[in-house]
């Protein structure tokens, strides 16, 4: 069974509450895990409408469609561009790999060929939006590949939440540590800081409007704002199903150049 890949993380204030270190270590592995395994499905396809602020509230809005489904490695993602013109027709496929990793690619219609994005690439931004590369495969990524820590319990949102601080294994990823609120009760994710090298917070990411979706609590809007740019980038789930058929086909490079399974 896949895990949950919706990619796809308000702020209010909040009441800390204290519990004994060590337990906060012992469980703070099992607490992400269970965070990331909450929902799961063989299958997810979606169609969601992506809006993107600009610093001076100016919005520019894109449809997608992505198909999820559980690999040799792990999860396997493709992402289409339907709507505007000027990005129609591309698609992105990433794919995790047995090192805990993820491999991508995108098909860009401009080039008119499939190119493999490098790792050095993995920070850049995606398509324009305040995702980076590295953000598409956040939700997915290994917990193994950090060190977790419970850095305390406190109410958000209305919600007692574990606040955990994940700090990257190795010193090349993109963030030097990432915060994030998980519900005590349920391991909903509501809410994630990335912090730079300066350990500034770089970016916010905010996961809302939860629905029962065949018998499954998901977020329907989630929303990452660059706080330096005063950008963010809002994603609104419009369709959504869980295991519905995917062909093996949709995960290649060679539907990506063109858009056949």
């Amino acid at each position: 069974m896949k895990k949950n890949k919706l990619t796809v993380f308000l702020m209010l204030g909040a009441v800390c509450l204290l519990a004994p270190v060590g337990l906060f270590a012992q469980n703070a592995d099992a607490i992400m895990t269970s965070a990331k395994n909450r929902v799961t499905s063989n299958t997810i396809s979606s169609r969601s409408r992506m809006v993107i602020t600009a610093r001076d509230g100016s919005t520019t809005e894109r449809l997608i469609d992505q198909y999820s489904k559980d690999g040799p490695n792990g999860a396997r993602t493709v992402i289409v561009f339907q709507r505007p013109a000027n990005v129609a027709g591309t698609r992105f496929l990433t794919m995790d790999n047995a090192s805990g990793g993820s491999d991508q690619w995108i098909f860009l219609p401009s080039l008119g060929r499939v190119r493999r994005i490098a790792s050095s690439e993995s920070g850049g931004n995606f398509m324009g939006t305040d995702f980076s590369y590295d953000d598409i495969s956040s939700m997915d990524r290994d917990v193994s590949l950090d060190t977790h820590t419970v850095l305390r319990e406190e109410t958000f949102n209305g919600r007692v939440c574990y606040v955990i601080q994940s700090v990257p294994k190795n010193s090349n990823y993109q963030y030097s540590r990432t915060v994030t609120w998980i519900d005590k009760e349920n391991y909903q994710i509501y809410k994630a800081e990335m912090y730079n090298r300066r350990n500034e917070v770089s970016k916010i990411m905010e996961m809302s409007d939860f629905r029962n979706v065949q018998g499954r609590t998901t977020p329907m809007q989630t929303r990452i704002s660059t706080v330096a740019a005063g950008t963010s980038t809002t994603i609104f789930m419009e369709i959504l199903r869980y295991d519905e058929p995917i062909p093996e086909g949709v995960f290649t490079t060679a539907y990506l150049e063109t858009g056949r399974p």
